[in-house]
């Protein structure tokens, strides 16, 4: 990108030459490579009736020399920070393909250093640091995974009007899933999902009953045939 200096009233005056920084304020956003040619158009562009003076440029020169010590402190506490995390779950804030910004969840495995940045490797992949969104406490994460995985179990199952007592294994997996919580994690799971689950355990135990109840009038059908039968023998002979 280029710096063109033009004088105004005795001022130079700083304006950017391309179209995506245009608007940009220069005194905000001046960084390493911005500093050295805002210097050298400085220099082109001077009084050679009044020239800078040495004491001037010096003073620039050391201005310029606490800038780059500046943003290399600001590297060297971003890589430090960025190893911390390793081993760490994160929630990281992306684009994807259609421009929609979507989160990502895991652990940080590595961190790796490319093209001068910082990469952060999770879900085998490369994430920039300034992505990072949420730093997760690890009880926290698994919290909320077990949460997800509970109510991802519950909407497995069919309308309640079309369950029938082939599911009560699926039921009893949800419930047994639930009772192996801790209390924080349980903390996770909201009323009206629990309020579903004893739904479905309501409807499964009075299946069972309907169905113990015609296998009793089964047996007894049976038995009052066998009886008949008997009856009939005995008669005939």
């Amino acid at each position: 990108m280029a710096i063109k200096a033009d004088v105004v009233n005795g001022q130079l005056q700083y304006n950017y030459t391309d179209k995506a920084s245009e608007n940009k304020n220069l005194g905000s956003n001046l960084g390493y490579d911005q500093f050295l040619q805002l210097l050298c158009a400085e220099m082109q562009y001077q009084d050679p009736l009044e020239p800078t003076s040495n004491t001037d440029y010096v003073a620039q020169l050391a201005t310029f020399s606490q800038l780059e010590a500046t943003l290399s402190l600001g590297d060297t506490q971003s890589s430090q920070f960025a190893n911390t995390l390793v081993g760490k779950q994160v929630i990281l804030k992306t684009t994807n393909a259609n421009g929609n910004e979507t989160y990502i969840d895991g652990k940080v495995d590595y961190v790796l250093y490319q093209d001068g940045k910082v990469k952060l490797a999770v879900n085998d992949g490369l994430y920039d640091l300034d992505t990072l969104d949420t730093i997760a406490d690890s009880n926290y994460y698994e919290a909320i995974a077990m949460s997800k995985s509970f109510l991802s179990m519950l909407n497995s199952l069919p309308d309640i009007g079309n369950i029938t007592t082939t599911y009560g294994t699926a039921i009893q997996q949800i419930r047994d899933f639930y009772d192996g919580m801790t209390d924080y994690q349980k903390g996770f799971i909201d009323d009206d999902s629990m309020k579903v689950l004893r739904t479905y355990e309501e409807r499964m135990e009075e299946l069972k009953k309907i169905e113990e109840n015609q296998k009793e009038n089964e047996e007894n059908q049976d038995t009052n045939d066998d009886t008949e039968t008997d009856v009939v023998e005995e008669v005939g002979e």
